[in-house]
């Protein structure tokens, strides 16, 4: 038993890194609409977080864009031998984001970028087959970041800065497939942390080779979130001095990374109505390959993830309809970074396709309103998580899963 709650407190925390397994990519709704390309495309504040080099190359002394996205998502699972189902009921995710630039002069820019690049809820049935894996989870990561962009000449700028984080987490699982207190009840533990906080970075490069043509570069560090004293409590445990775990709070400790990611793209405005954008993103998952736990009691446990790099391929085109308005649509492919047997609930990843549309609306010489959709279609998986332990013996958890999600967005840009 002892061995089943280090391990479940290991699984929470693990779960509680990447609470889904992906990353949420809703950081602009213009970017969005154009299949989330965005790294060597300069038409708004979006910029500061697609390639803060790009900042100084905005037209206006200031610009302003923020916005917020709904994720309505939904994952089925089913053991194909056992015909057992379950499915999720998720409440809706908003990942938000706000982008300020100031333009210094013609070849200094300043800014700060607030977003929201990983966060996640995922909430199964209560005491469902795979509840000793999880039950429901909720993450949320701030970042924040201060820029600076410098014009070294008509062809080359770069840009970066600091990146603070912030993040909470909330998880529930069962502590294992069987286990209930006197009243039947199942036995089970919640991880809480918050005010989890580090450091990184990135740095970046736009390259305008001739006048309708950018490329644009972009490097966003690795952060690892240390959770020191984190809450772990433990409901519905029976009395019995066969179990050696109590009802109540104790603490755990881990440290939570979040990977680093590397975007190469280039923009072509082709004419004055028409801009097509590329972007290739790099996000190195395999930091994500074991995991330490600490609980205050001094032991320790591992679980293995054992992820892979992944790569997310991202095509966008924007049309210029009228002065009022301009038409965005765009798709991309985002291979998973999960490998066969490591198929955890907590993160129903697979590879997944993207289809993406949107528009503006100039208000006025100021103010527009940005709106994007996006049609996210996960490939149906036969998969299992093969690393789950009982009395030392690996116990898989097998199924197959459909996954789909939905994201509608909006916002708005200002420039003076």
């Amino acid at each position: 038993m002892k061995k089943i709650l280090l391990l479940t407190g290991l699984l929470l925390c693990s779960a509680s890194i990447y609470a889904g397994g992906y990353r949420v990519a809703a950081q602009g709704q213009r970017a969005l609409a154009m299949g989330h390309a965005g790294v060597a495309v300069v038409n708004s504040a979006e910029t500061a977080f697609f390639n803060p080099s790009g900042i100084v190359l905005l037209e206006d002394k200031i610009n302003v864009s923020a916005g917020i996205t709904g994720v309505f998502s939904n994952v089925q699972w089913q053991n194909q031998s056992t015909g057992q189902f379950a499915e999720t009921d998720n409440p809706m995710g908003t990942p938000f984001y706000f982008y300020a630039t100031y333009k210094i002069n013609e070849w200094l820019a300043a800014g700060v970028s607030v977003y929201t690049p990983y966060g996640s809820t995922v909430e199964w049935e209560k005491d469902w087959a795979g509840s000793h894996l999880v039950n429901n989870i909720d993450l949320a990561a701030i970042y924040v970041q201060p820029l600076l962009s410098i014009k070294l000449s008509d062809v080359f700028t770069v840009g970066g800065g600091p990146i603070f984080v912030t993040g909470n987490v909330e998880f529930n699982r069962n502590i294992n497939r069987t286990l209930t207190d006197e009243m039947g009840d199942r036995s089970n533990v919640t991880v809480e942390d918050s005010g989890v906080t580090n450091w990184g970075w990135s740095a970046s490069f736009t390259l305008t080779p001739v006048e309708d043509l950018r490329i644009g570069f972009n490097y966003r560090s690795e952060i690892i979130l240390d959770a020191e004293d984190g809450d772990a409590t433990f409901a519905n445990v029976p009395n019995s001095a066969l179990v050696p775990a109590q009802n109540g709070a104790t603490t755990f400790n881990a440290s939570l990374p979040m990977p680093a990611e590397m975007t190469l793209g280039a923009a072509w405005q082709m004419n004055e109505k028409w801009l097509f954008a590329f972007d290739y993103n790099r996000t190195y998952w395999e930091v994500y390959n074991a995991l330490d736990l600490q609980f205050g009691n001094g032991s320790e446990s591992l679980n293995p993830r054992n992820y892979k790099n992944a790569s997310i391929y991202r095509f966008g085109a924007e049309y210029v309809a009228s002065s009022d308005f301009t038409l965005r649509a765009g798709y991309y492919y985002d291979e998973t970074p999960v490998r066969p047997t490591y198929f955890a609930p907590e993160t129903p990843r697979n590879d997944s396709q993207g289809y993406t549309a949107g528009l503006s609306y100039q208000v006025n010489d100021k103010l527009a309103i940005d709106a994007s959709f996006l049609y996210l279609r996960f490939k149906e998986v036969d998969a299992s998580y093969d690393y789950y332990q009982e009395n030392g013996q690996n116990v898989p958890f097998e199924g197959t899963y459909k996954s789909n999600a939905f994201l509608p967005g909006i916002g708005v840009t200002y420039k003076l």
